[in-house]
């Protein structure tokens, strides 16, 4: 069987999250081996909090792509693979992984997917989400505030810092190498109803051939 990569990528907030869990609803998640690129984070060393604030977690150099192109290689060959489990208290990976069978369709999220031109080669399908950046900011906002219980100062720091200018130089220019563009993420109901056709056709080519 040929296996079919996707890859759904976009800025922070972007809604990308939405798209990818709206493909795995439709095409079935037993249909599908899912990868996301914030589990390939490398280990941060760091022994005090301003330490911490300095480390840019929003450059490509910070993940570990390697070996994110070394997994999604190997699924693409019918190979399971094991992924790291990052904590992100620690800023380090555990010393857990998940085991990820390999299924018909390969799909991988994350901001920078196509940034690196060697990932960005083995992915068969690239969609990029495409939302306002105060619509993002204010998601970020929301989502850091209520789930990881940061201050909305260290979050405007971070955005402002490192988040915003990352965005322009690596995520938005990236957009270029897609092949769909979905604008406002999973609110865009015709839009997603067109990738999901797609994925379907790539899914049936792969599964006859």
């Amino acid at each position: 069987m040929r296996r079919v990569a996707l890859g759904v990528a976009g800025g922070t907030g972007s809604g990308k999250t939405t798209v990818a869990e709206k493909i795995l609803e439709g095409v079935g998640r037993d249909r599908i081996a899912f990868l996301a690129h914030d589990s390939y984070y490398k280990d941060v060393e760091w022994r005090s909090e301003e330490q911490l604030q300095r480390h840019n977690f929003d450059h490509p150099d910070a993940l570990d792509n390697e070996l994110l192109i070394k997994h999604v290689e190997a699924l693409k060959l019918g190979m399971s693979v094991e992924v790291p489990i990052y904590d992100f208290v620690i800023h380090r990976r555990t010393d857990e992984t998940i085991s990820v069978a390999p299924r018909p369709v390969i799909l991988v999220e994350g901001i920078l997917l196509f940034a690196e031109p060697k990932l960005r080669d083995l992915l068969d399908f690239k969609i990029f989400v495409d939302t306002d950046s105060d619509v993002r900011l204010a998601r970020r906002i929301r989502r850091d505030s209520r789930d990881r219980g940061r201050p909305v100062e260290d979050v405007l720091r971070q955005y402002m810092g490192t988040v915003r200018p990352m965005h322009l130089e690596f995520a938005e220019p990236s957009k270029r190498w897609a092949d769909v563009i979905v604008p406002e993420g999973g609110d865009n109901l015709v839009a997603l109803d067109m990738v999901m056709a797609r994925v379907e056709q790539l899914l049936s080519l792969a599964e006859s051939g």
